[in-house]
């Protein structure tokens, strides 16, 4: 009926419209005086939809895209880490180039485009709802429980622990990487480099080592070095196996 008035009557009545964010409230709970009061929060089930209730997306959202599709993002010669490892520097020209490479891969435009493309589309088009309402996001809270609520809740801080433990991953595998440099740079003598080459499996002429000269303290045993770069690998490997190497490192140091 809303469609038929605003064919008949122009913009005046244009109030339905797809939507993919929603504001949920419910009216179950009680202030101090015991008055009736409203809780209320704006959901966006979008691909880069917020993390934190606000309208608007900000970077925690596209976070969320490239750790969601990381695997066809990977395959796709894109850098879906760039956010985790670059998270300490806001912009910079290394950082934009690969934000930028992941945000067309993933079929990006801008938050309230609707002309998303490719996976971005694929992810959208799952939550498109008619709702009556005006402006961006369609203002009028939908009224539902307080365990739907919750459940809604819960969705939106799932999302912010996928960014979260993506961050935590990306950092543990650069410290690891920091300290293969140090042991990598301590070698003193070729043979050690062989012999770390063949513990990671890796057949290579002595030309193509490179010796260089430290005046490091610490050598590290090229038998854990390379369990070490065994565990940093991840492809066709599963999490439980990616644990148990790690934690075989671990008790070659002990």
């Amino acid at each position: 009926m809303l469609r038929s008035f605003k064919k008949k009557y122009g913009q005046p009545c244009d109030v339905v419209a797809k939507d993919k964010c929603f504001y949920f409230a419910h009216s179950e709970d009680v202030d101090d005086e015991g008055e009736t009061k409203e809780t209320k929060s704006h959901f966006d089930f979008g691909l880069f939809g917020n993390l934190n209730g606000s309208e608007y997306s900000g970077d925690e959202g596209k976070e969320f895209a490239v750790a969601y599709f990381r695997e066809d993002l990977k395959a796709m010669d894109c850098n879906p880490d760039i956010f985790a490892q670059q998270s300490e520097n806001k912009d910079n020209p290394h950082k934009t180039k690969h934000v930028e490479a992941c945000m067309k891969a993933l079929g990006y435009t801008s938050y309230h485009n609707d002309n998303n493309t490719g996976m971005a589309k694929t992810f959208d088009d799952q939550y498109y709802l008619d709702v009556i309402g005006t402006s961006y996001c369609r203002s009028r809270a939908i009224a539902c429980t307080k365990d739907e609520y919750s459940m809604f809740e819960r969705w939106r801080i799932a999302k912010g622990n996928l960014v979260t433990k993506h961050q935590t991953w990306i950092d543990t595998i650069q410290k690891q990487c920091d300290q293969l440099k140090i042991g990598l740079k301590a070698y003193r003598y070729l043979s050690e480099g062989i012999e770390l080459a063949t513990e990671l499996g890796i057949q290579v002429d002595e030309a193509e080592l490179i010796r260089t000269n430290s005046t490091g303290l610490t050598i590290y045993n090229p038998s854990n070095l390379a369990s070490m770069i065994k565990g940093l690998k991840n492809k066709h490997q599963s999490r439980e196996a990616k644990i148990l190497a790690r934690k075989k490192y671990e008790e070659s140091l002990n």
